[in-house]
């Protein structure tokens, strides 16, 4: 921003004297604030001094000389900021329109109209204020997120580990195993270490749960709203707060290497950049103060009238078209980061209205990237229960994803599951066991021929395995009694996602994938996507990509960020999908999505539309402003003191104007997709699910 302020120029130079290493206490010695309470107070007594002119002047008669001195004294103490930030410019061999307001408190000073020039500073002051308080949102925003982290963590210590770096001692005793908790800073954290999580905690470092369960918060990494279940093995991340259960995490991320770290980075590479439009304006601003310092030297060769040059002066200080940009981008921001989207580049936000063309990945992106249950089909006198029941007990040891998703389907059903005795598996192939008694092959059909199961148990089969499907077979003490499909899922949002990006105007959508094309194909329909591009490596997704943009479309590439990265990388944007805790998703794209819900995609094009709006709505107001009051003031309609409340009127209205872009997506905060209905129990049977 051209318009600066002596706050923030303080600000600056204390950021520089205080250096790189000292980064982490900056956020917590509170110059900012101490810098915005001197020139607060210095405002107040500033102006104090000079409704006490105005009060003097109106109660006495006689007493102009008091009132013009204290009219005096407040204008020195308002215009004394003001005046050296113009210094200091000009040392600097630079002209801003910070010399245009020095110039007009100078120009009512030198008049003898204490009281105005008292009155235009405070409201300039006023409007710097707001300004720099403004542009300073970004920071706010990074500070709060810094305070997510608490400075101690509970690390425990093993009895063992202490003996070890002792000399041994032969009388020590069981007891001396037990642990010891210790209270250290969160910096001292390093990798390796456990440390123990109690209910309303905040979680200190990246890491994974070895021990309890908990429910978290994760809202300022992921942007979900409802609290998300743990347990032992599950990661956690750094600045997410713990609401249940006691847990011992064991850190795999500290300091700025966390998820939180991360964020906290990009954010503040996306403050450091700008806007195309935002350069332009930097660039100009350097011929508008002479533009408007020859504007009023011909105001005052054809009315002589200092009071109209001044108020030229004052209503020319395009405050409201400067801040039409930065104020956008900080409320667009704030908005997409509440939601999990984070943006490296501010410019990427407006080139997402531009986008007219969608390549997605399909694994992990449109979906799950998870086996789920899709079709059971019993054989002969088995029941779906039965069948269920049986499979997912043979499997229960067993780590294989077709294993969780019997596991997972059994649970949501209510089927209690048998312990299975004599437990064998076979990689790749199948499981044996016994359960009730009974000898069980759990695995593919040549997994149960290879095991005597001579009978043609694939006659029933009426699905493709060519189209995404997983089959298992299921066989009790020689006989097969049925078999389950398994699919890869379609994310409940994925439709609904594709179907409002289409009506916010993007032209082509396409799913490229490397499984092979006839399951590209199927999940393409499912979800409505109208292009699908099966069996495809990673260097055939680059050329799918760049032979759209060759076509003259502007391509976003969404993937997971870690087999998608070149690809994500030859989009005009890229994007990646569930980018907590993944270093290479964060890295790999220029825009991050922290959780999987694909309804952000959507929202981000809409919220690049309605910034371009707000930024367009912002400067022409701005520029209509300083029209309206360069006609005003000529004419003498109104005088400086007026053009320096309009000012500030102006400021507040292009900041209210962008601060509505700061609610955008609060539908998207409560928003969770129907789940598919789990099979039911009818008379103590278990529906089948169907593809």
């Amino acid at each position: 921003m051209q318009v600066t302020s002596l706050l923030s120029r303080e600000e600056h130079e204390h950021d520089e004297s205080c250096g790189h290493q000292h980064d982490e206490s900056c956020s917590s010695c509170g110059h900012d604030h101490e810098h915005s309470s001197v020139h607060l107070w210095q405002t107040i007594v500033g102006v104090v001094f000079v409704i006490n002119a105005f009060i003097v002047d109106w109660l006495f008669d006689n007493a102009h000389t008091v009132a013009s001195a204290s009219a005096m004294i407040g204008a020195l103490v308002l215009g004394y900021p003001i005046i050296i930030t113009a210094i200091k410019d000009l040392k600097l061999g630079r002209l801003s329109i910070n010399e245009l307001v020095a110039i007009a408190v100078l120009a009512a000073f030198a008049s003898g109209d204490y009281k105005t020039a008292g009155v235009v500073a405070f409201f300039m002051l006023m409007g710097e204020l707001i300004e720099t308080r403004t542009a300073e949102g970004a920071r706010v925003s990074i500070e709060s997120l810094v305070k997510l982290t608490p400075t101690k963590a509970r690390r425990i210590k093993r009895a063992a580990d202490i003996l070890s770096a002792e000399p041994s001692s032969a009388g020590a005793t069981p007891a001396a195993r037990s642990e010891v908790e210790e209270e250290v800073a969160a910096s001292e954290l390093a990798i390796g270490d456990v440390i123990r999580i109690r209910p309303g905690d905040n979680v200190a470092a990246d890491g994974l749960i070895v021990n309890g369960q908990g429910s978290f918060n994760q809202a300022t990494i992921t942007g979900e709203s409802l609290p998300v279940d743990k347990k032992q093995g599950d990661e956690v991340f750094a600045g997410t707060q713990n609401l249940t259960g006691v847990l011992e995490i064991k850190v795999s991320r500290a300091g700025t290497d966390t998820t939180l770290g991360r964020v906290r980075e990009l954010i503040l590479a996306a403050e450091k950049t700008k806007l195309p439009i935002m350069k332009i304006v930097d660039q100009y601003m350097g011929f508008y103060t002479p533009l408007v310092l020859v504007i009023g030297a011909l105001v005052w060769a054809f009315t002589h009238d200092l009071s109209r040059v001044i108020a030229v002066f004052v209503v020319s200080c395009p405050c409201a078209f400067i801040l039409a940009t930065p104020t956008a981008m900080v409320a667009a921001l704030s908005a997409a980061a509440r939601l999990g989207i984070l943006i490296k580049n501010v410019a990427d936000i407006e080139l997402a209205a531009k986008i007219n063309a969608f390549v997605f990945d399909k694994t992990g992106t449109l979906t799950t990237g998870e086996l789920a249950v899709s079709r059971m089909m019993p054989l002969g006198e088995t029941k779906p229960a039965e069948l269920l029941r049986i499979a997912a007990s043979a499997e229960k040891y067993s780590n294989h994803p077709t294993a969780k998703a019997l596991a997972q389907l059994a649970g949501e059903a209510g089927v209690p599951l048998a312990e299975p005795q004599n437990f064998a598996e076979t990689a790749g192939r199948g499981v044996k066991a016994e359960v009730g008694g009974a000898k069980i092959l759990v695995g593919r059909a040549q997994w149960l021929k290879d095991n005597g199961i001579a009978e043609d148990f694939l006659k029933s089969v009426d699905l493709n395995e060519a189209e995404g499907w997983s089959l298992i077979f299921i066989a009790r003490d020689g006989k097969c009694i049925g078999w389950v499909g398994l699919q890869d899922q379609t994310r409940a949002e994925a439709k609904e996602s594709l179907a409002e990006l289409k009506e916010a105007g993007v032209r082509r959508i396409a799913m490229v994938s490397g499984d092979r094309q006839a399951v590209a194909t199927r999940v393409a329909a499912e979800i409505g996507c109208e292009e699908a591009k099966g069996e495809c490596l990673p260097q055939n997704k680059v050329e799918f990509v760049r032979g759209m943009k060759a076509k003259g479309y502007k391509v976003a590439v969404i993937g997971d960020g870690v087999n998608d990265a070149p690809a994500l990388a030859a989009g005009d944007i890229g994007i990646a999908m569930g980018a907590a805790g993944s270093e290479v998703a964060i890295h790999s794209a220029t825009i991050a999505l922290m959780n999987n819900d694909l309804r952000r995609l959507p929202f981000l094009v809409k919220l690049s539309q309605s910034t371009r709006t707000v930024i367009n709505q912002n400067f022409i107001f701005g520029i209509v402003f300083i029209i309206v009051g360069w006609t005003m003031t000529v004419s003498g309609f109104i005088g400086p003191i007026a053009a320096a409340i309009l000012h500030v009127v102006g400021s507040l209205i292009v900041i209210f104007n962008s601060a509505r872009l700061v609610r955008k997506g609060e539908e998207l905060e409560h928003y969770h997709p129907e789940p598919e209905e789990p099979p039911q129990k009818v008379s103590g049977q278990l529906t089948p699910k169907m593809a």
